[in-house]
């Protein structure tokens, strides 16, 4: 295998063997403490301008396949494992990771101590990085990631967010045809306009699921043409990036408040939370991984939850108005918040990967509850 280097913006330096495509790519470096999953990282658009790292050890054993990814390509700027699988074995897999990483031309290094990586990581904070197969020069290396752009301050949701509005139509996954299931007539209870800030394609698969015939529009799409498509409620859906560079969002936002029920995810929650005047920060290393417990303050139940985000809301800056609901149990961070007297609410975690793995399914049963209720009032 060819030689290949990650060099972090602090000088750490890292040396192993290059996988997927050759060349250069720079991005945050982060780590995600999942065991299985990968393909789905990879696609997942909220790992727009990073390099993931795999805690767990071998990666790619289980192959890819077409069905389990979040978008339509992989989203990661690079990716980092101790081991890739030279062999894949699965009877839906397709090709190997290698395979799709020379496909989509996303640059891979394996060999390195991925638990030194982490460590310092979790030590120093993420940081800046870049993974090379053409240039070994540390100077060299060092300066690129340096002025590589950085994740404070920088709007990634322009790059993930779709374009036109398109109508979803597929629901979950059905194991007896082994395909996903088709939306039909009788489940198409309540129009939901979701905001594609990078949406997951498991979401829009557990809103189909719960009742909700769903339209996807731009971020950018003002909160007039949003209500002129005459929803019955709103999905603000989880994105990349910090969440004060995409001030156009929590203005549209802003225009919703109090005219439909509205339900957010992960950057969905961020900017909602900013949009009633609240202030969100960079996490030192972030929250990545499929085992992160968060207690439900209004049950004081926990649920095991998957997460994948960078910043956090700030809760000593919460307005009155919006009432804390779940905190992390590992650093007491927010990951829920509601409206006291508003339907609206929204998560820092994302129920549709299910790692309890029904935990925080009642989540999109609370958004359809919302949108009954506010139906029926006005009929």
């Amino acid at each position: 295998m060819a030689k290949a280097i990650l060099v972090l913006s602090d000088g750490t330096i890292f040396e192993g063997e290059s996988f997927g495509a050759e060349g250069e790519t720079t991005g945050e470096v982060v780590f995600n403490t999942s065991m299985i999953g990968y393909q789905e990282i990879l696609t997942d658009p909220s790992y727009n301008g990073q390099i993931v790292t795999m805690t767990y050890p071998l990666i790619g054993n289980y192959g890819i396949n077409e069905e389990d990814v979040e978008s339509v390509k992989p989203q990661a700027a690079g990716f980092i494992i101790k081991e890739g699988s030279k062999i894949f074995s699965n009877w839906r897999a397709q090709k190997s990771l290698d395979e799709y990483f020379k496909d989509y031309n996303i640059i891979g290094i394996q060999g390195i101590d991925t638990r030194a990586l982490t460590k310092h990581i979790r030590d120093k904070g993420a940081q800046q990085g870049i993974i090379s197969t053409i240039d070994f020069n540390p100077e060299n290396l060092i300066k690129k990631a340096k002025e590589s752009p950085k994740m404070i301050g920088r709007d990634l949701v322009k790059e993930v967010t779709c374009h036109e509005k398109y109508h979803w139509t597929e629901g979950g996954w059905d194991e007896k045809s082994s395909k996903f299931k088709v939306q039909n007539s009788k489940n198409k209870l309540f129009k939901v306009v979701a905001y594609d800030c990078g949406i997951k394609q498991n979401i829009l698969r557990q809103l189909v699921d719960a009742g909700c015939d769903v339209t996807v529009v731009p971020a950018f799409t003002s909160s007039d043409k949003a209500l002129s498509l005459n929803p019955d409620g709103i999905f603000l859906s989880n994105g990349p990036g910090d969440p004060d560079a995409v001030p156009y969002m929590a203005e549209n936002i802003r225009g919703l408040i109090g005219k439909k029920p509205i339900f957010g995810i992960c950057l969905g929650h961020q900017i909602l939370c900013l949009s009633f005047g609240a202030k969100t920060y960079k996490l030192k290393f972030g929250h990545r991984g499929g085992n992160h417990p968060v207690m439900d303050l209004t049950t004081s139940k926990v649920e095991i939850t998957a997460q994948n985000h960078g910043f956090a809301v700030d809760a000593d800056s919460l307005p009155i108005e919006l009432e804390l609901t779940h905190i992390n149990l590992n650093d007491k961070t927010v990951e829920g918040v509601k409206h006291k007297n508003l339907p609206i609410f929204s998560v820092q975690y994302h129920p549709e990967a299910s790692p309890g793995p029904h935990d925080s399914g009642y989540l999109f049963s609370r958004f359809v509850e919302y949108m009954k209720e506010t139906k029926s009032e006005h009929e």
